[in-house]
């Protein structure tokens, strides 16, 4: 395997996992802070405790006319039932690329005795809701 990733930039950006997740909740909160959306309860500020008292918990329902409008609200065209939209940007597709060529790496360092191209990945998704009250 190829990959100008290695087990040491795991380990660094675990190091401080706190500071990396705060730092990219300000970026995120700093380019999104007014979209039509967060406008409502942000009025343009990009700060983590206003936003973390201010803008609600909401369920994929909430959000699903402003995800159709950045789908141009085409049909899903999905048979037994409407397939949810999750709207990709290249930053996006480049982190997870990121994120999958360390996890290859982790996986890789403990396969020791296999060899060859085969391999089984599994992917589980849960939504975790941290409500401050």
């Amino acid at each position: 395997m190829t990959s100008s990733f290695k087990l040491s930039d795991l380990e660094e950006v675990t190091t401080n996992a706190e500071k990396i997740q705060n730092d990219l909740l300000k970026e995120i909160l700093t380019l999104n802070a007014k979209t039509e959306y967060l406008r409502q309860f942000l009025h343009g500020s990009s700060d983590k405790t206003f936003f973390k008292k201010h803008v609600p918990v909401v369920s994929y329902e909430d959000m699903k006319p402003y995800i159709e409008r950045v789908a141009d609200g085409e049909p899903s065209g999905t048979s037994g039932g409407e397939q949810k939209i999750f709207p990709v940007n290249d930053d996006f597709a480049k982190k997870m690329g990121y994120i999958l060529a360390l996890r290859s790496l982790v996986m890789s360092k403990h396969s020791v005795g296999v060899s060859g191209q085969v391999g089984v990945e599994s992917f589980w998704i849960q939504v975790l809701r941290i409500l401050d009250n």
